[in-house]
């Protein structure tokens, strides 16, 4: 079953929560210090809001198969571009550490690293909840596409889980928390290759801020 067979009357997950995510990624990219952000501030701004405009679409206008396409294709260039800009950002942290700048003190350190921390939580489940089984209306469609995650809710007797259970943002995000905070697989297992690599890459990130950038600022701080 494609989603080219499915019923013209789709069945829309909540944009709501993923849209509140983008704008937090946003507002994280947005403070922090000149130093550290190495992109002017509208640049992220229009990102954001193309990647808004199709998500939008999808529940306001007929045409949903098309803005799905169009969802789909955006929020994965947003995932890149957000996950360039966390990469530099945290290099640009490295440095002024390393080199100890006169224009970033202990606390915007400290600060940016919690930001960057996050931001990277975000992106990465805003990554998982668009590509797990095809996408969100995909799994609200019951559409066979093989899994990159198995939840604990789907190996639950019947009587334990409501029937029709399917993963949503909410559940990414504890996966992207989970992932960023414990390093490694809790109770959602990566069952392909690209979903252990994508945790893989997410946890690397996340040791490298908690690890090398935030220690660093809090031995500042008491220095």
């Amino acid at each position: 079953m494609t989603m080219k067979e499915l019923d013209p009357v789709f069945r829309i997950e909540p944009r709501v929560p993923v849209i509140l995510a983008i704008l937090a990624v946003l507002f994280l990219l947005m403070i922090l210090p000149r130093p550290i952000a190495m992109l002017p501030l509208w640049i992220p701004c229009v990102a954001v809001i193309m990647v808004i405009v199709p998500m939008a679409a999808v529940g306001l206008t007929a045409a949903k198969a098309r803005w799905l396409r169009i969802e789909r294709i955006v929020t994965l260039l947003f995932f890149v571009f957000v996950g360039v800009g966390i990469v530099v950002n945290l290099a640009s942290l490295i440095r002024e550490m390393v080199h100890r700048s006169a224009g970033i003190d202990g606390l915007q350190l400290l600060s940016s690293s919690i930001a960057v921390w996050v931001a990277n939580v975000l992106a990465f489940s805003i990554l998982y909840w668009q590509i797990d089984r095809g996408g969100p209306e995909a799994r609200a469609q019951k559409v066979e596409k093989k899994p990159d995650w198995l939840f604990p809710q789907e190996g639950a007797p019947a009587e334990d889980v409501s029937l029709g259970w399917r993963p949503t943002f909410v559940d990414y995000l504890f996966l992207g928390f989970t992932t960023s905070t414990a390093f490694s697989p809790t109770d959602t297992l990566p069952l392909t290759s690209r979903a252990k690599i994508l945790m893989m890459l997410q946890s690397t990130i996340s040791l490298a801020t908690i690890v090398v950038v935030a220690s660093r600022a809090i031995n500042i701080l008491g220095s």
